[in-house]
């Protein structure tokens, strides 16, 4: 099996957001995150890019920028500097035709080019107004550079993440931006809803980085009122549940192991051949279990090291436990499941000739996204964007 390619797509094909115009003023990840879930299903995203272009851009491997081709999908783009009196007039000509707004400058930067919430809103009353920072747009820190390092940072992520025994671990990614990302195209679709089905006004979504990332942490923050205490970093294990670790296998490989309920550490101990651990008092419990963790990873880990990771996966799916390969891109690819349920899917590409990229997420069975474009050049779209804009004010002054 190998990739499926992206289903071409057919003009008049229909998308759920077919008709939605977003102007795209952000940089980097996270606007990009948002703005990408809004263009796969059909919004006309027009990227407003400096000269240099949006820096994601030029995050390059071998000379070719992989995140800007797989974030810059199915959007449109032309060059607009805001620092410009005539970007300036551009903008307030195109801000009456869109419905979405986004930007990601320093708090305060719209505002003196012009182009703040009420200037906005007088220009166009509909429209929602995105306005992504990594404190938010108050605050004593609102000032502050947001870089999404400096949120996993301080929102308690990096502080459990990784071993006890070694420093608080950063994400390898930019993970901050893109859980912000989806939440504001979550945000983005609310304020529309009241726009178009209640008679509304458009509003201001203040969209940090820090916010989303650490509501993602779930009860740390009841937690600590509860029990006073801030547990340990646990690696790969769970602070709640056990045995829930990654594994090494006899061949070099890992996999990892989650028996998160009774019921399924009750079915791990009787395949690996130690039903007697549900009698033991320092196993029978998920408690007795936490208390005893080290000697659970010992047995699980035994087992799981005499044999190939080929083995541990025929013999733990045909036990019906839960234990999966720990993939790298490569492995990922490769995976039966992943080449026959399409979750990569080839897009072509003008220098690569194609590329593998996440496919539109999530599936709807009605009305399902599509991947409709490459990611545009830089100002690819000035002739048709600003051809559609003399045309329809021409019209509207006859």
């Amino acid at each position: 099996m190998t990739i499926p390619p992206a289903q071409p797509f057919q003009p008049g094909q229909a998308c759920p957001l077919d008709g939605l115009r977003v102007l795209d003023f952000s940089r980097l990840v996270a606007g990009n995150m948002l703005t990408l879930q809004l263009a796969d299903f059909g919004a006309e995203v027009i990227k407003l890019e400096p000269g240099s272009g949006d820096p994601l851009r030029h995050w390059r491997e071998d000379g070719i920028s992989a995140y800007w081709k797989v974030y810059g999908r199915n959007k449109k783009s032309i060059r607009l500097d805001l620092r410009d009196p005539a970007g300036k007039a551009l903008l307030a000509r195109l801000i009456p035709t869109a419905d979405v707004l986004v930007e990601s400058f320093r708090p305060g930067s719209m505002e003196a080019a012009g182009f703040g919430p009420d200037a906005v809103a007088k220009l166009n009353p509909r429209l929602v107004f995105v306005r992504i920072s990594g404190f938010g747009q108050t605050g004593p820190y609102a000032q502050r550079p947001g870089f999404g390092s400096l949120v996993e940072a301080m929102s308690g992520f990096a502080a459990k993440n990784g071993f006890a025994d070694k420093p608080p671990a950063l994400p390898n990614l930019a993970l901050a931006d893109m859980v912000a990302g989806i939440q504001g195209a979550f945000a983005v679709m609310v304020a529309l809803r009241e726009v178009e089905h209640r008679g509304g006004r458009g509003q201001v979504v203040d969209l940090s980085l820090l916010e989303p990332l650490h509501s993602t942490l779930g009860p740390d923050a009841a937690a600590w009122r509860i029990t006073g205490s801030i547990p340990p970093r646990s690696g790969n294990r769970a602070s709640i549940t056990a045995p829930r670790n990654v594994y090494q296998t006899a061949d070099g490989g890992f996999v990892a192991l989650s028996a998160s309920t009774q019921a399924m550490t009750e079915r791990l101990f009787r395949a690996i051949g130690r039903a007697d651990m549900l009698e033991d008092p320092r196993f029978r419990t998920n408690s007795d279990r936490l208390a005893h963790v080290n000697e659970v990873d010992q047995i699980v880990g035994g087992f799981i090291a005499a044999r190939t990771l080929a083995e541990n996966l025929a013999f733990f799916g045909a036990a019906e436990v839960t234990v999966g390969p720990v993939y790298d891109a490569a492995g990922f690819e490769a995976d039966p499941h992943v080449q026959g349920r399409g979750v990569l899917m080839e897009m072509v590409d003008a220098e690569m000739g194609s590329l593998p990229m996440h496919a539109v997420v999530p599936r709807l069975s009605g009305t399902p996204g599509a991947l409709r474009r490459a990611a545009p050049t830089l100002g690819q779209h000035e002739a048709e964007i600003l051809g559609s804009l003399n045309n329809q004010e021409t019209e509207t002054q006859r």
